[in-house]
Formats: C-alpha cells, sequence, structure tokens
C-alpha cells in the first residue's frame, strides 16, 4: 500500500542525503512508501527489477537457501543504504516483522543524482517566474528515458532554448503525415495521440500525454514522416524546440567506454580510478586506490587532476561518470568510462 512520505524521512538515506532541499521535493511523487508484515518477501535472489530499496522501520532478513545470512533494521547504519544493490539480487529480503521501507526506481534515481549534482534545476537564464511556471514539468521531464544518457550541459541548453507555446483545447499539435519540425514537452494540459487508418480516418485513440510527457522525437530522429497526430485536449502550454537544437543537443559527447577487465588493465599501466559518487557512496564501497571527485564539486576540483595521467571515471551505473567524462573531455583530459558502473563484489 502507497503511503505518503516527506523530505525528513529521506534525509538520512545514502545517496538521497546528497540531494538539495527542492529536488527531494520534487520526485516525492516518485517514491514509494510500502508495508511489508512478517514472513512477506520485498525482493527475490534473481530478481532483475530496477529498483532501490531501504528499510525505514522494523527488521528484514536477507536469505540465501534456507539460511538467514544477515539482518537489517530500520534506523541502523546499515539502513541508511540500498538493501542488496546488485543485480540480479544476490539474496532474498523478508520481513521478520512489520516493516515500512521505500522503493525507487534506479534508473530514475541516478538521473535524478545526475543533473541535481551538475545545477539542471539552477538554470539562471530562465528568471524566477518562469521557473517557477515549469517546475512540475521539468520535475516530470527527469524520468524521460530518452533523455538518461544525454550530458547535463546539453540538457541546461536544452532548457534555455525551449519556447513555450499556448494552444487551445482542439488545436492540432502535429498532423500525421507532416514532417517533423519541433520536439514538445507537455508543461500544462493534455494531449491526445490518434492515427488514422485504412478503416478510419477520423483516427484510433493511441494515447492520453500530460505534464511532463514528450512528443516529436521520432520524426525527428529517424527524418520520417510523422506517424500519429496529437492533439490538444485542453487547453494547455507546450515547451517546443527545434530540429536543429534538438538533433544537435541530444547527441552524446564521444566517449571511451571501458569493461572492468580494460580499465583494470588502464589503472595497472598508471592510470587512476575516479570516482565521481557522493562520499557517502564511496565510504560503502570503492575501487583500491580511486580518488573521490563527487559530481556537484567536480568542475570547482579539476586542478587537482594530472592532464598527464589517464583516467577511468566510474560511478555505480555509467550514468554520472558520463557527464563527468564529458567535463573532462573539453578539457583536454585523457579520459575514459566504466561501462554500467561499480559492482560492489568486484569493487
Amino acid at each position: 500500500m502507497a503511503k505518503k512520505l516527506d523530505t525528513a524521512q529521506l534525509r538520512s538515506l545514502i545517496p538521497l542525503n546528497g540531494l538539495k532541499t527542492d529536488t527531494l521535493r520534487a520526485i516525492l511523487d516518485k517514491i514509494e512508501l510500502r508495508e511489508a508484515s512478517r514472513g512477506q518477501t520485498l525482493f527475490k535472489k534473481g530478481d532483475t527489477h530496477k529498483q532501490t530499496v531501504y528499510v525505514l522501520s522494523g527488521t528484514i532478513g536477507l536469505v540465501e537457501g534456507d539460511k538467514v545470512v544477515q539482518t537489517i533494521a530500520g534506523g541502523t547504519d546499515e539502513a541508511r543504504s540500498p538493501i542488496d544493490p546488485v543485480l540480479p539480487r544476490q539474496r532474498t529480503a523478508v520481513a521478520a516483522d512489520d516493516v515500512k521501507y521505500i522503493s525507487i526506481d534506479s534508473e530514475f534515481l541516478d538521473v535524478t543524482l545526475t543533473w541535481d549534482q551538475t545545477g539542471i534545476y539552477e538554470v539562471g537564464d530562465f528568471g524566477t517566474e518562469k521557473l517557477k511556471e515549469t517546475g512540475d514539468w521539468m520535475a516530470s521531464f527527469l524520468h524521460v528515458k530518452a533523455f538518461q544518457n544525454i550530458p547535463p550541459a546539453n540538457i541546461q541548453t536544452i532548457f534555455m532554448r525551449l519556447e513555450q507555446v499556448n494552444f487551445k483545447a482542439g488545436d492540432v499539435v502535429i498532423k500525421q503525415g507532416n514532417a517533423g519540425d519541433y520536439f514538445y514537452v507537455i508543461s500544462r494540459g493534455r494531449c491526445m495521440v490518434t492515427r488514422e487508418t485504412p478503416l478510419s480516418d477520423k483516427g484510433i485513440d493511441l494515447a492520453q500525454l500530460t505534464v511532463g510527457d514528450t512528443f516529436g522525437d521520432e520524426a525527428l530522429l529517424s527524418e520520417a514522416k510523422c506517424n500519429a497526430t496529437v492533439t490538444m485536449q485542453t487547453d494547455g502550454v507546450l515547451m517546443r524546440l527545434g530540429k536543429e537544437d534538438f538533433q544537435a543537443l541530444l547527441k552524446e559527447p564521444m566517449l571511451e567506454w571501458l569493461n572492468q577487465d580494460e580499465a583494470d588493465k588502464v589503472v595497472a599501466n598508471g592510470g587512476q580510478w575516479l570516482d565521481v559518487r557522493l562520499p557517502s557512496e564511496f565510504k560503502v564501497f570503492h575501487k583500491d586506490g580511486a580518488l573521490n571527485m563527487p559530481l556537484y564539486v567536480f568542475r570547482h576540483k579539476l586542478n587537482m587532476l594530472d592532464r598527464g595521467k589517464q583516467y577511468v571515471v566510474c560511478c555505480d551505473t555509467g550514468r554520472r561518470s558520463s557527464a563527468a567524462a564529458f567535463v573532462l573531455k573539453q578539457k583536454d583530459f585523457q579520459v575514459f568510462v566504466l561501462t554500467g558502473g561499480l559492482k560492489q563484489g568486484e569493487a
């Protein structure tokens, strides 16, 4: 059963304790507070569902075979970190008594950490009023899968260049068969996506879109005609990005990715692990000899790095490290990115 959370409950958790207060407030509705009774399973060994789980109260047992190998109680130091985070799950988590726990989409959490620590919520050129108006859709925008590997610097520029357009209920925003000219984000209102077929000139309803949803990207990426019509169901406000900006800003930087063995060889030959996670995450586990330079202070500490050295940038997924590597590339550092991120058992 989903319950309501507040930011105070998240402040002791790693790495949520590193998020700005405004960011925590913005993502509250993406975090589920759940309850489990004694004997109920939170997750099973072998699960690959990308959820980050924390125990807030009560006790869980981590089970291997038919034996409880570890217990974790809410409020303890162990409970500050995600429970059994490696996928697939290494153990089964079972409630030992009545438990309250939270579950967060791991991809969403990583995107939020990356953009929070690179200042996406501090886009100065928007102006106070515009930021106030767009706060809801910007928070929803964090959850868009298409944007999860875009460099934060590009995302910031995208926010700068988005154009606000007002529409009335019934207005056609995109017409099936026309060339795609813009990428759209819904700031206010609702849209309906329909597709004409040989059997239905009026069109078949495909999806209803609301605040934070996006459309128009498929035609721009494929250089094809629009494959559906998008019509305003209500009065609303859309943010749009022109075709040239879309194509230029949504391309990933050219980064060199290494698997674990390749990265180990670079380090063995004089390279350096550069861990851009938060200090609290770094403390839980890290590569031997790694330098910890959290992403949120990264730009201010580049003078600590040696331009003659090769760096393998790492985090827990590869997303924050790719953002850091983008910055290093711009400054002409020799940099690689660890594919897939760190795994606790391999650190």
